[in-house]
């Protein structure tokens, strides 16, 4: 089973739902991708702060491969591009800016939103 998360809340008690469902599919054997979008791309600032209650997390995911990467489009509008992507986190969005939903769907993956 493969599954795309797509968050756009950027409340980090959602997003932390987020985090666990990618490390649990992974965990059991299902491909698992998080795409930030929407209010959500605010978030790596913080994120990647060792003091960040949901640091360890996010590492854990980054590390395992399962953060496609931020909205560019939304992160432009938002102010935070530079930011996010001195977080580590890349900006993607090959439909006018914007992540896909279709380019995963095509590539054979559920698709979640948040």
């Amino acid at each position: 089973m493969k599954t795309a998360l797509f968050v756009f809340n950027g409340d980090p008690m959602c997003f932390i739902h987020v985090l666990l469902n990618a490390l649990d599919m992974h965990a059991n054997g299902h491909e698992a991708v998080i795409v930030m979008e929407g209010a959500s791309v605010a978030l790596p600032p913080a994120l990647v702060k060792p003091d960040h209650p949901l640091a360890r997390l996010f590492a854990e995911v980054r590390e395992k491969g399962l953060l496609a990467g931020a909205c560019k489009a939304c992160s432009v509008k938002l102010g935070v591009a530079a930011a996010v992507e001195a977080a580590g986190v890349p900006l993607i969005g090959e439909m006018n800016g914007h992540p896909s939903m279709r380019g995963y769907m095509d590539a054979g993956f559920q698709v979640v939103t948040f």
